[in-house]
């Protein structure tokens, strides 16, 4: 298990002393099993305790599905291996990157995006509908909309 504290604030049975505080509230479990290597990430909470509870909460759910003889050979586990292959597109360096990728689904360029009024909104609503994989679009593509509407965000363009 990864958490982020620093190794004078453990103890000598490898537990972390009661003042010990994480510089990041992550926590990552990783270990070997009858199905391969899996790894367990969790940031949701504000405390690593809280997200090693829902690691711990998470296990206990997929055991839950051996436990009932819904699958039998470990499947649960191959659904987050196939999670993890799939490929992350790189983020935009510009907002202009961003805008011109959005203008594609409108079929305007990004100096057009910038002046008529609404438009980016639009552009951007086109682009998570036509790229949802629920919708039958491409998981990448749709996550590179994701990456430029962050950028659009971060830059006050929406």
């Amino acid at each position: 298990m990864l958490v982020a504290i620093a190794p004078a604030d453990f103890r000598l049975d490898g537990k972390p002393r009661a003042q010990a505080k994480a510089a990041h509230p992550g926590v990552i479990l990783s270990f070997d099993s009858k199905v391969g290597h899996l790894s367990y990430p969790c940031d949701t909470f504000t405390t690593w305790q809280d997200n090693l509870r829902a690691v711990a909460l998470a296990l206990e759910a997929l055991r839950k599905v051996d436990r009932y003889g819904v699958t039998k050979r470990g499947e649960q586990y191959r659904g987050f291996l196939a999670i993890e292959a799939t490929a992350v597109p790189d983020g935009f360096a510009t907002a202009d990157d961003a805008l011109a990728y959005l203008g594609k689904f409108l079929g305007l360029g990004h100096a057009e995006m910038k002046v008529i009024p609404g438009v980016v909104a639009r552009a951007l609503r086109r682009a998570q509908r036509d790229t949802h994989p629920d919708r039958g679009g491409d998981e990448v593509a749709f996550h590179r909309v994701s990456l430029a509407e962050a950028k659009l965000r971060e830059e006050g363009l929406l």
